[in-house]
Order: structure tokens, then C-alpha cells, then sequence
């Protein structure tokens, strides 16, 4: 019986080895949550605005791409390999940013571009953390953030000198 608990204990350590030294756990860790703390401050601005996608959404698109490159990292796929992967982020992320765009009755009455837009770009956001780029990954958080918050004020001091 004995070797039967034997054969368990190895079985499961073997099913979690995959991070085999701190290094490793260390270096997931500041990776994944990179990705969650900058998909988080993209997605609270969302939030503050009232939009659907907000800070959960946004985290766990980041999260999600993040570890979609790790992993594969982690397996020693070849770049060429990996490339294929971000192919698929890019393409799937497209779709989930396709459904945040509602069309109204008016060509030009379209919602929720930015939305989807924003919901692409977190999503590169936590590729790049993913891979490793945390400089990036925060130079492009900052970058958007800037573009979310600044442009706006932009187009209403436009707009109003347009009416003048």
C-alpha cells in the first residue's frame, strides 16, 4: 500500500514541477502580476468612465496574454513557435474586442471602438510582460493612459472653439 501512496506523491510532484527554482517562480511571478497591475490601471480609467469593460476585464486580458507566452517560454518553444502564439492572442483578442462594438441605425453611430481598442492593447500590454518587457510593457501603460485621459479634454476645447 505503501507503494501505491509512493507512486501518488511522486506523481504530483512531478505534475508541479514546472517551476523547478526560485528564479523561475520569481521571475512568473513579477511577470504575471506586471500584467495584472498594468491591465488593472488601463482598465480602472475604462471604469472611471463608466464603461463595461473595466478593472476586471482588463487585468484578466493581460493575465491571460502574459501567460500565454510564458508558458510556451517555459516549454523552450522555438521564437518561430511563439510568434504563432501572439498570432493567436492578437487574432482571438480581436474578436472579445469585436463584441464590445455596438453599431446604432446611423453609419456613424458606433460605440464602444475604444473599448475594443483598449481591450487589444492590454492585451499587447501583457504580452510584453510576458515576454519580459516590463519597461515596455509600462512606457505603452503610460503612453495610453496619456492618449485615454488627454484626448478628450483635446476634442472638447476643439469642438467648442468649432462652435464659436
Amino acid at each position: 500500500m505503501s507503494s501505491v501512496w509512493q507512486q501518488i506523491s511522486n506523481t504530483v510532484v512531478t505534475e508541479f514541477s514546472d517551476l523547478k527554482d526560485v528564479s523561475e517562480i520569481t521571475t512568473l511571478i513579477i511577470r504575471l502580476l506586471m500584467a495584472a497591475l498594468l491591465g488593472g490601471i488601463l482598465g480602472f480609467e475604462r471604469e472611471q468612465r463608466g464603461k463595461a469593460a473595466g478593472i476586471k476585464t482588463h487585468m484578466l486580458v493581460a493575465i491571460g496574454s502574459a501567460l500565454f507566452v510564458l508558458i510556451p517560454q517555459q516549454a523552450g518553444l522555438s521564437e518561430q513557435e511563439l510568434s504563432r502564439v501572439m498570432q493567436g492572442i492578437i487574432a482571438g483578442i480581436g474578436f472579445l474586442g469585436a463584441g464590445a462594438i455596438l453599431k446604432g441605425n446611423d453609419e456613424k453611430d458606433l460605440k464602444g471602438l475604444t473599448t475594443a481598442a483598449g481591450i487589444w492593447l492590454t492585451a499587447a500590454i501583457g504580452v510584453a510582460a510576458g515576454l519580459g518587457r516590463e519597461s515596455s510593457a509600462i512606457l505603452c501603460t503610460l503612453l495610453a493612459l496619456v492618449i485615454l485621459v488627454t484626448m478628450p479634454k483635446v476634442v472638447d476645447r476643439l469642438e467648442v472653439k468649432d462652435k464659436q
